[in-house]
């Protein structure tokens, strides 16, 4: 399961996944942030939080969410990785080098400055 919400006028999408992702989860995601991005162009920020990777719940789900982040990676400015888990700490370092999005890892008691830093957007 992947409870979302986009957060306005911010344009922040939260994602906190808490058990192993289905295929629905990102049928929803898409469902609410495309329109955001139809209308604006882009979407800010992404905030991933997370205790860990729940994994996903079938291969059609790791495949729904490989296609997501294949279309949409270029419509997101900055990706923040809020955990204390070991993988997701390195999580930047892992798909950096994959996606042409500023993405940055904040310890669970980095949240709020994770959410500060997806709002300070460069012109």
């Amino acid at each position: 399961m992947l409870k979302h919400r986009l957060i306005l006028p911010e344009g922040i999408l939260l994602l906190e996944p808490t058990e192993p992702l289905e295929v629905s989860d990102f049928e929803a995601v898409v469902a609410e942030v495309d329109p955001y991005i139809a209308e604006r162009g882009k979407l800010p920020g992404v905030l991933i939080h997370a205790v860990s990777f729940p994994g996903w719940a079938s291969i059609a789900a790791a495949i729904a969410h490989l296609r997501f982040v294949e279309s949409h990676h270029a419509k997101i400015s900055r990706l923040a990785v809020v955990s204390d888990n070991l993988l997701l700490r390195e999580f930047p370092s892992l798909v950096g080098h994959l996606i042409d999005v500023d993405v940055r890892h904040f310890p669970e008691s980095g949240y709020d400055e994770a959410f500060v830093w997806l709002e300070q957007q460069e012109d």
